[in-house]
């Protein structure tokens, strides 16, 4: 029996350059030239590269186990891939806890994928093959005709008819209760203490995408005729104007002044949205550790009183926030035109997803139902 070396890393995401050489070994390297050309293509959204640099990776691993190249692969080589997502094996060369990629108990995975995770990492290897076909590196793309039929088969349920991945109220107010209780008493503390606040106004009242934030800089805020806009670089390269409402004025004002700044930015001001304590900028990665602190803290003081709500928080993220924010300006009562202009939906039917009063009115109207248990005595 052939005793294969442990898994270990070939992208490197922190040096990451076109053409970068990476010891690989003999088999794939041209693949992986050309995986690095592709993920290339986004060095400027960081969360896109990250997600399609994690599955192109994984399923240059796989292959190179299999003793193949990318071209070697056919329909059947990906049916049994994504069986393998589904049950990586043998799991002890596979999985393992979240490491350092330069940990030698680093692995691909952490375990088995779930049907939404391969549906997931379908997509991306689908876009990574149709990019290698496109540029000459691949004569065809055995994914193109299973595609469909493996979103079908992965998804088991429907999508939801809402969206579900928000901080409600309640829970809010136990973010800010955590907020709060971060101590302040060194100049470290308040300035990571300003810099939470900060970052919670960004998200609840712009509700930004955490590349947004990662790139954003404070001269992205701009008055015009009294109103203030904030000028954000979004999704697919596109430039959008989000209303920025006072609370958030405020709120701008407030940091700037903490970090010593002027109370309105100028155009030129390029100091960053995100910065690390020493002032210089910081990851979008970071920032979700920062908040996932925050999230856990604010679950501890929720648990007495909603354990499921709790439970929830746990597992926010950044992005929660994004979707807190359309979530609450649609219960406000904004017009929806507007919301979808500011959430930057090309489709109003997206918008369409964070409303919730009808479900709140059919699930109130439910209560009308009671059960009796007790056992009526004659």
């Amino acid at each position: 029996m052939v005793v294969r070396p442990h898994i270990r890393p070939i992208i490197d995401l922190n040096a990451f350059e076109l053409g970068t050489t990476l010891s690989t070994g003999e088999v794939g390297q041209d693949d992986l030239a050309a995986i690095l050309t592709f993920l290339n293509e986004y060095k400027e959204s960081p969360n896109t590269l990250r997600n399609y640099a994690r599955e192109c990776e994984r399923l240059l691993l796989w292959a190179q186990d299999q003793d193949k190249t990318l071209a070697d692969l056919g329909r059947e080589d990906f049916d049994r891939y994504l069986a393998f997502l589904a049950s990586p094996a043998p799991a002890d060369r596979w999985c393992g806890p979240k490491r350092r990629r330069d940990s030698a108990e680093w692995r691909p995975f952490v375990g088995p994928l779930s049907p939404a995770a391969i549906s997931t990492a379908l997509a991306s290897i689908g876009s990574m093959m149709d990019y290698l076909v496109a540029t000459g590196h691949l004569p065809a793309n055995p994914l193109a005709l299973m595609r469909m039929k493996h979103k079908k088969m992965l998804s088991g349920r429907p999508a939801p008819l809402t969206v579900e991945r928000f901080i409600d109220p309640q829970m809010w107010n136990a973010v800010l209760e955590a907020l709060e209780g971060i101590p302040r008493s060194t100049i470290k503390g308040q300035a990571h203490y300003e810099r939470m606040r900060f970052i919670l106004s960004l998200l609840y009242l712009l509700g930004p995408r955490a590349s947004e934030l990662e790139h954003g800089v404070m001269g992205d805020f701009r008055e015009q005729r009294g109103r203030w806009w904030w000028y954000v670089l979004g999704k697919g390269g596109k430039y959008a104007r989000v209303a920025v409402p006072d609370d958030m004025v405020e709120a701008l004002a407030r940091y700037r002044k903490y970090l010593g700044l002027s109370a309105a930015p100028l155009p030129d001001d390029r100091t960053p949205l995100l910065s690390a304590l020493d002032r210089s900028s910081m990851t979008a990665r970071r920032m979700n550790q920062l908040l996932k602190k925050i999230f856990w803290s604010a679950a501890v003081i929720l648990e007495p009183d909603s354990a499921i709500k709790a439970d929830k928080l746990r597992k926010a993220s950044a992005h929660w926030g994004r979707h807190t924010a359309i979530t609450a300006k649609v219960d406000a009562g904004m017009d929806p035109r507007y919301v979808q202009k500011d959430a930057r939906h090309s489709d109003p039917r997206t918008t369409a997803l964070y409303t919730h009063e009808e479900d709140d009115k059919r699930h109130d109207d439910a209560q009308k139902v009671r059960i009796n248990m007790s056992i009526e005595k004659k």
